[in-house]
């Protein structure tokens, strides 16, 4: 989770992801953000989300989008 949050805050260093729950429907993130952050996830993991799996409720929380790297992992 560490490196996760690690990766987030080099992508957006102006958002808490430790406390953060709602960042795609509170704003927070746009389209832009998550195509970054699944760009990061796949060089930094190794992992590459399906279409499906890139949905608001997988990237509203740093928790949410963890168990979307554990799913793929």
């Amino acid at each position: 989770m560490d490196e996760l949050i690690e990766l987030l805050e080099e992508i957006r260093p102006d958002v808490d992801f430790k406390a953060e729950e709602s960042l795609v429907d509170g704003g927070i993130l746009d389209s832009f953000d998550i195509i970054t952050i699944v760009g990061e996830m796949k060089d930094k993991f190794g992992i590459e989300p399906s279409v499906e799996d890139i949905v608001p409720e997988n990237f509203n929380s740093a928790k949410s989008m963890y168990e979307l790297v554990q799913k793929y992992m």
